[in-house]
């Protein structure tokens, strides 16, 4: 930790990207305040208190630093000394190349982390303007309040854009018919059998398939309040591709599921010789094993519906869910028109912006963006300039991307992807996609650590 100084920075939100804004500010000598609405101001998808509570995934994503671009953003935050980054990995459960946590013990983690740092305190209220002096940084994340959210819009003159994403449901284990499914990583990923019993799978035949994708069609979903779908018949509700409901992945096709998140592949049935026409995979969503989460079931029917739909699957006809999907709405700003390259607001340059309000996608891009945000506030606060990675890096794609590199009419939030890096040389393009990629993280690690030195 370097030298303390006086001057605070102010941080809202608690999530991802607050937490560790503040962690890295704090760890560089600046007194951080975090301001969290909860457990005061509840919001629909939280269900406690604690800070960088994870509401739709148990999952990180990939872990593998070498042939995956969110996997080499694993390996730049843990270099960073990231506080999610670290804990997820005390934490991690079995999940194959993912890492995965169970939600509950991370969150309570960081939150006795954070609670721990000596310049680190949290104030537990809802701020609904943007501040007009100080040090801050706006981490609130998809479920940024309507006062807060209006008060962005008044300032920066540009009204919020918005997405919406769904949430998946959970499982009970015990409740699951394993005399149908069975325990199996895809393609028998990970070495111990705790790793090989992290996903459950459940298999289809064609006319599995086809009667649950009638009924899948057919299921009364839920309605968007006033103000919350698309502006006309015509305009399409904006949702994310990388969180689609299932309901509108069947929509774009009947085969579009059995060649996403229900796709068969990697997989062997010991109670029957019969390839799976399509295949479920619940996933471990706790340490105890006691809950799975059914991967890529993102939904927006209505509770009703969603139980008399998931019961259909072979293996869950009798199944007890621990939380069944929603849909939500996810405010972002149109952060290349809006940003500097420090990402401060141009307007108000005392103001940063960080994580999925920025406009990137999932824990793992949120806390990275917090992270930069972080270092770039305390280095401004210690009359540091610090400026941001390379763009041959994760981390510097994506803040790249968000700054400038986007095309601002047609701004959406984005995946960390190799497409964001600028394209390596001619020589290691020709070469497979395996050494392509290698050739990436290579590059982008070389010069991560040298942006940090």
């Amino acid at each position: 930790m370097d030298g303390v100084t006086n001057q605070i920075l102010n941080i809202i939100g608690g999530g991802m990207a607050g937490s560790e804004a503040a962690w890295q500010a704090a760890q560089m000598g600046v007194r951080v305040i975090i301001h969290e609405m909860r457990p005061k101001v509840a919001t629909f998808a939280h269900r406690t208190g604690n800070l960088a509570e994870m509401v739709c995934s148990n999952s990180f994503r990939s872990d593998d630093d070498e042939q995956n671009a969110v996997g080499l953003l694993h390996w730049e935050m843990g270099t960073a000394d990231g506080i999610i980054m670290q804990t997820a990995r005390a934490h991690r459960l079995p999940a194959g190349g993912a890492l995965a946590v169970d939600r509950g013990i991370f969150a309570a983690a960081v939150t006795e982390k954070i609670l721990a740092h000596p310049l680190i305190s949290v104030s537990y209220e809802e701020i609904t303007d943007l501040p007009s002096s100080g040090n801050w940084i706006v981490a609130t994340g998809p479920l940024t309040s309507g006062s807060l959210a209006e008060s962005i819009r008044s300032a920066t003159g540009a009204d919020a854009l918005a997405f919406f994403d769904a949430i998946a449901p959970i499982v009970y284990a015990d409740s699951v018919d394993m005399s149908v499914a069975w325990m199996q990583s895809r393609y028998d990923k990970g070495d111990t059998e705790e790793e090989q019993t992290a996903y459950m799978n459940c298999p289809m035949t064609k006319a599995d398939y086809e009667a649950f994708i009638d009924a899948l069609l057919a299921a009364e979903k839920t309605e968007f309040h006033e103000g919350e779908a698309a502006s006309s018949p015509n305009k399409p509700t904006p949702y994310f591709d990388g969180c689609l409901p299932i309901e509108v992945m069947a929509e774009r096709g009947r085969e579009t599921l059995r060649f996403g998140p229900m796709k068969p592949v990697g997989l062997t049935n010991p109670h029957s010789p019969i390839k799976p026409y399509a295949v479920v995979q619940l996933r471990r969503d706790n340490k105890l094993g006691t809950l799975y989460n059914i991967v890529g079931f993102q939904t927006k029917m209505k509770y009703g519906a969603q139980t008399a739909v998931f019961k259909m699957i072979p293996g869950l006809q009798d199944a007890s869910f621990a939380r069944l999907g929603g849909i939500h709405r996810n405010t972002f700003i149109n952060s290349p028109t809006l940003l500097d390259g420090q990402m401060r607001l141009k307007s108000r340059p005392n103001i940063r912006f960080a994580g999925q309000i920025t406009g990137v996608e999932g824990y793992v891009k949120s806390a990275a963006m917090g992270l930069l945000a972080g270092r770039m506030a305390a280095s401004e606060i210690l009359g540091r300039d610090l400026p941001p990675p390379p763009p041959e890096t994760a981390m510097g794609a994506l803040i790249t991307h968000i700054t400038g590199g986007a095309d601002a009419k047609s701004f959406q939030p984005m995946n960390v992807n190799f497409g964001l890096f600028p394209p390596i040389d001619a020589k290691a393009g020709r070469k497979g996609r395996k050494e392509r990629y290698k050739a990436y993280t290579d590059r982008a690690k070389e010069a991560f650590s040298a942006w940090l030195s």
